[in-house]
């Protein structure tokens, strides 16, 4: 990719009318286009290490019917990488914007069953503390992040030594890249290196998913 896609998405986020957009409409199927050709690339060297569904590069034009915010586009690339269902879980994203680009996985809102069998895995095994705890994944992702509920959710004691975890709705790690880098010839490869860092953390989440006690195929 070339700085030219920062250019334009700094001009829109200054310019966000359909008018400025209409006028610069060439300048934007390129910056689409080369984010396209990067997928590709990201999604062959993902798909050598992983399973993985059909990627998807979010449309710029935003919905704006429930918003405050009628600005009609994003000023942003988003490129959404799901792991291969039903027997793999997870997904993986990269965000490319101006001064916020970001690399991320995890599970944005589990349906309520799916939920419900996560909170009992933290509750009855340290697996996902020790995943997360990997002094590796700590110096480049941090900690877990999301939604949490105040207290201890119910069936729960809010006593429980893994509470702090039992009390996340959403389960997200994610990864902060400068501009310098996201242009730089490094940038696929540590996209690729980061999502070899969230492949423990997919795996034991989908085996909590998708299995029983006996280690059981369930969906």
């Amino acid at each position: 990719m070339t700085p030219s896609i920062y250019k334009f998405l700094s001009e829109l986020k200054q310019n966000n009318n359909r008018e400025w957009f209409a006028k610069n409409k060439e300048r934007y199927e390129a910056a689409k286009n080369e984010v396209l050709t990067f997928s590709d690339a990201i999604f062959d060297e993902l798909s050598k290490i992983d399973k993985l569904g059909k990627y998807r590069v979010y449309r710029i034009y935003r919905d704006v019917r429930f918003s405050s915010d009628k600005s009609p586009y994003k000023n942003h690339f988003g490129i959404f990488f799901p792991r291969r269902q039903p027997q793999n879980r997870g997904s993986f994203y990269v965000h490319l914007e101006p001064g916020n680009s970001i690399v991320g996985g995890g599970f944005w809102m589990p349906n309520k069953d799916d939920l419900q069998r996560i909170r009992a895995g933290i509750e009855t095994e340290d697996d996902l503390r020790n995943i997360l705890n990997h002094p590796k994944l700590k110096k480049e992702f941090g900690f877990l992040q999301g939604e949490t509920v105040k207290t201890a959710p119910k069936g729960f004691s809010k006593n429980h030594p893994h509470i702090d975890l039992i009390r996340y709705k959403q389960f997200l790690l994610k990864k902060e890249f400068d501009d310098k880098t996201v242009f730089s010839p490094k940038f696929k490869d540590q996209i690729i290196d980061a999502y070899k860092l969230l492949k423990p953390f997919f795996l034991y989440m989908t085996d909590v998913l998708t299995t029983n006690a006996n280690g059981e195929f369930i969906n």
